[in-house]
């Protein structure tokens, strides 16, 4: 039986709000973006830990006015940031005790996320060993070069945008990251690095809400949503 562990990534800087606060703990509604996101899988029952990744400069903030202010239990750890995304994932994996675990990574700027999808990308983690949510491009997506020239339409079927959680073993995306630390090389997330060891990578239904919050138009369309999930409840 795995115990799943997630790590939550809320050391990016936000520069495209045009703010001087981490997009993170910027307030939707009541609350910080990410002690809603981290309300989601306090709450459920498939989660056993979590490891928050922030800034150096948020530590302290983080600690008091999220994790002890909302009571947060399952959070045991606050690991330091790294420069980019990927060497934050590593550090958290590097404290990460467990030996026999999923771990579920997931960006603390995507507080829309449903307990549905937690469960599903899990469950098939368990089967697949990697596992991650997306869902299905809307538009027709074309190859541009550097001149802004079209070289290709794609096929829109065989196209699907990646959102988190991603789950994969601990051994599987230890191994993954490790290789990209040793090769020195980015992936554009984790399910990249996993690919490149030769890991196949499956695939659970997302959702269109589950978006990440990163520009001010992100963040009235999630202010509508949950206001329509309240107003359903």
């Amino acid at each position: 039986m795995f115990d799943n562990v997630v790590i939550l990534l809320a050391a990016g800087q936000g520069k495209r709000m045009n703010s001087d606060t981490n997009k993170q703990y910027m307030h939707l509604f009541d609350k910080p973006i990410l002690a809603h996101t981290l309300d989601v899988f306090q709450n459920h029952p498939l989660i056993d830990e979590i490891i928050v990744v922030t800034r150096q400069e948020e530590l302290d903030f983080c600690q008091k006015e999220i994790v002890e202010r909302y009571n947060f239990s399952k959070v045991n750890r606050i690991v330091i940031g790294g420069k980019e995304r990927q060497e934050s994932v590593f550090n958290a994996l590097r404290v990460v005790d467990k030996e026999n675990c999923l771990v579920v990574v997931h960006d603390g700027a995507r507080p829309l996320v449903t307990p549905r999808i937690i469960s599903e990308v899990i469950e098939n983690a368990k089967i697949t060993r990697a596992s991650i949510v997306a869902v299905p491009v809307k538009d027709t997506i074309k190859r541009v070069n550097s001149s802004k020239l079209v070289v290709e339409t794609l096929k829109r079927e065989e196209l699907w945008a990646v959102q988190t959680p991603q789950v994969f073993t601990k051994e599987i995306i230890t191994k993954a990251h490790e290789r990209a630390d040793r090769e020195n090389y980015l992936g554009t997330d984790d399910a990249s690095l996993v690919e490149k060891i030769g890991q196949s990578v499956n695939i659970v239904l997302g959702s269109y809400e589950n978006i990440k919050i990163t520009t001010q138009e992100d963040l009235d369309i999630a202010i509508n949503i949950l206001r329509r999930r309240k107003a359903c409840e």
